[in-house]
């Protein structure tokens, strides 16, 4: 309870904050995590006998986009049928206190947005953005991942040109885009007073750097995840609870 304090505390003094949000800011809104015990891909394979990272990439896209379409159907049901959570509200809650304040996700189902927030590097796109990969049609859509429906003729194709349809996401092998990437090289060329890493195993550069940056410059860092991770050794403070329930807390702290 005593970290709870010191981290709302100091919550309470920044002017802008950066959270960095991964799978398991999302869990408690039923989507289960990619990797991990209780993973969606916990044994490293899917059923076709493909590991998901090879599934999931823009060369099996390109190569047999029916294989990567299976999997990307499959995620955006499950994003489609859930909802943002606690988290993601008091996270839209904090930037709209504090409206300097930025949101770097790893997420690609929306709830940020959904809960509210603004200031928003999706560095892995959002799933339910769709675009041709050979004209200019683009649609963003949530009915195509209808939970309630079977998965439609795979992959889909653009109604203008008959070209693949594919979601504004970054598979594997592929480039973050670049928009994103500059927005995040913005942020931390500011000012940023604290920082949160939410949820994620931070494995990527880009999700590691900015904390590892914080801690240098003495900014307070806070990891919130069930679990031990390479940044819990790193960190100022580790809450070893569930996202929603943890950030509910500092909510209600906040507000006294």
């Amino acid at each position: 309870m005593e970290s709870y304090s010191e981290i709302a505390n100091l919550l309470r003094k920044a002017n802008n904050v950066l959270f960095i949000t991964g799978a398991g800011v999302s869990a408690d809104s039923g989507l289960p995590t990619y990797r991990g015990v209780g993973g969606l891909y916990e044994d490293q394979s899917t059923e076709d006998g493909i590991p998901i990272e090879e599934a999931l990439s823009g060369r099996m896209l390109l190569s047999r986009p029916e294989i990567s379409w299976k999997y990307i159907w499959e995620i955006g049901a499950a994003c489609q049928k859930a909802s943002h959570n606690r988290a993601h509200e008091v996270i839209a809650a904090i930037e709209a206190m504090k409206p300097e304040s930025w949101v770097l996700t790893q997420n690609v189902d929306g709830f940020h947005r959904t809960a509210g927030s603004k200031n928003l590097i999706e560095i892995h796109g959002h799933i339910f953005d769709l675009f041709c990969v050979r004209c200019a049609y683009r649609v963003d859509t949530r009915t195509f991942f209808s939970a309630s429906a079977s998965p439609p003729d795979l992959p889909p194709k653009c109604p203008q040109c008959q070209g693949l349809i594919r979601p504004d996401v970054v598979l594997f092998e592929e480039l973050l885009p670049e928009k994103e990437v500059q927005k995040l090289d913005q942020v931390l060329d500011s000012e940023i007073d604290m920082i949160f890493s939410i949820g994620t195993t931070a494995v990527f550069p880009y999700i590691i750097q900015p904390v590892l940056m914080a801690r240098k410059s003495g900014k307070p860092t806070v990891e919130i995840n069930p679990a031990l991770t390479d940044l819990s050794n790193l960190v100022d403070y580790h809450l070893k609870t569930g996202a929603a329930e943890a950030m509910d807390r500092l909510w209600k702290m906040l507000q006294n």
